[in-house]
């Protein structure tokens, strides 16, 4: 029905006023003739039609819930009624109903029977197409051993459920009249099974026994609660009082004073995106591929544990340095007094709050004790980040996810990092023999402003006490 069409508009009607003005003039004609003439004149006119006249057409008369739903509104409501809508528009088609069928309920003739439409839309099914779904049964059953569990999954069969439990309010789907929702437990399955191995949806499809795009869905789905859910409590910059242990725990393991976070960052390689392409091409991947190569910088700042504290992904055509200066806690570090610094390669800057190796030649003894001490700090994110990409190997491959979507890929995927680490959940010997291929040990931060004669006088202090023993050894 159009928009148009409604009370008021009387000029569609004109020509059914002008009818019923012509029918009204010829009245007093009928019953000016004899009185026998009159009678039969009624007789005629109130005489009802044939029943083969409309023998095929079936009666369904309107409910009266449907004519006072959204589409006919109720007598009274705006000042309309339903017949005023239905008079400006077409013509109502007559119908014949014998006196039987007037007592009937709608859709059901004198002996009880629902009409052919009517058990149509009774017996209406919908089609679903049949799938195994042994694959799952035999995963998520309990004759499957923890170990099989843990390869397929990357943690144990606690850590999956206490993860279950905690994205059960963001994933979690209610019944409907057409199907059953699938599990909680499934939905994240199927999630952590494409990051896990980063097969492609038709064969994760076929092993969950679901559908191609309800499985592409499932995944962003659970992607989305992840990085929104848990990522505010699982990946947290360190508070004061927590980040004086961490200071602790690294001056006690490679006696350098202050560390509280080691940073590494790596590249995630997409696929040329359709805007802004230039952003994320990749110098260094071109090089090394023969090849055009885009990615995206991930810098990851991780405890002493191992446990990231901080992500931050930018486009794959900036250096570490200039990722470096764009990162959001960049700001918070350094200056006031404060003797808290990060630690990492060449290919960042000397800052006061920022601790790197000398990157000259002919290196004193002090100078190379205290690289082979910062290299192993460093080491700390260096391998945290390889667990990263072992355990979930989407991130080992060029990855054809939505730019939009890629920062919720990239978070979920550190967000069980956490968990598994914190967990203490062990990865498989095959899955480690994984080794990253950006490492930045050979570059230096050419893009980055010279350090100022303090900050430098400040590392000669520390690689000086490291040698003089003034600080806890390795």
């Amino acid at each position: 029905m159009d928009d148009d069409v409604g009370v008021g508009s009387s000029q569609p009607n004109a020509p059914f006023a002008a009818e019923a003005d012509a029918d009204s003039a010829n009245f007093p004609l009928l019953f000016a003739a004899h009185e026998h003439d009159h009678h039969q004149a009624v007789d005629a006119m109130m005489m009802p039609l044939p029943p083969q006249v409309f023998a095929d057409l079936s009666v369904n008369p309107i409910p009266s819930s449907v004519v006072q739903g959204s589409l006919f509104p109720a007598v009274g409501e705006g000042g309309a009624t339903a017949g005023q809508h239905l008079a400006t528009g077409k013509r109502r088609q007559p119908q014949t109903r014998s006196s039987s069928q007037s007592n009937d309920a709608p859709g059901e003739s004198s002996s009880g029977q629902a009409h052919a439409p009517d058990r149509a839309r009774a017996s209406r099914r919908v089609w679903v197409r049949t799938r195994s779904t042994e694959w799952w049964d035999h995963l998520d059953g309990p004759s499957c051993p923890d170990a099989e569990f843990r390869r397929a999954f990357r943690m144990s069969r606690a850590t999956f459920g206490a993860l279950c439990d905690a994205l059960g309010g963001a994933v979690a789907k209610e019944d409907t009249v057409l199907r059953t929702a699938i599990p909680v437990r499934q939905r994240v399955a199927v999630c952590l099974w494409r990051l896990a191995t980063a097969e492609p949806l038709r064969e994760v499809s076929r092993r969950f026994g679901l559908g191609i795009s309800t499985c592409h869905s499932i995944v962003l789905q659970v992607y989305h609660a992840l990085a929104a859910v848990l990522r505010p409590t699982t990946i947290t910059w360190p508070e004061p009082d927590s980040a004086a242990t961490v200071a602790a725990r690294f001056e006690a393991a490679y006696g350098l004073p202050g560390i509280i976070g080691a940073v590494y960052t790596t590249r995630v390689t997409v696929v040329a995106p359709k805007a802004n392409v230039a952003a994320y091409y990749d110098r260094g991947l071109t090089e090394r591929n023969q090849k055009a190569s885009y990615s995206v910088a991930v810098q990851a700042v991780a405890d002493a544990d191992g446990a990231f504290t901080d992500v931050w992904i930018d486009p794959g055509s900036l250096s570490d340095a200039a990722v470096l200066g764009r990162w959001a806690l960049c700001g918070l570090l350094g200056g006031h007094g404060q003797e808290q610094r990060l630690v990492g390669g060449t290919s960042y800057p000397l800052m006061d709050w920022m601790l790197v190796p000398y990157a000259h030649q002919n290196l004193t003894w002090t100078e190379h004790a205290f690289n082979e001490r910062v290299a192993a700090a460093r080491g700390v994110a260096r391998g945290a980040v390889r667990r990263l990409k072992a355990r979930w190997r989407c991130l080992q491959r060029r990855s054809e996810v939505k730019m939009q979507d890629l920062p919720s890929m990239i978070a979920a995927c550190c967000v069980l990092h956490n968990v598994c680490e914190r967990a203490g959940e062990e990865l498989d010997p095959d899955l480690m023999q994984y080794e990253l291929d950006d490492d930045d040990g050979d570059v230096v931060a050419h893009d980055a402003a010279p350090p100022a004669p303090a900050v430098q006088a400040a590392r000669d202090r520390i690689a000086h006490g490291l040698l003089h023993g003034s600080h806890a050894s390795n």
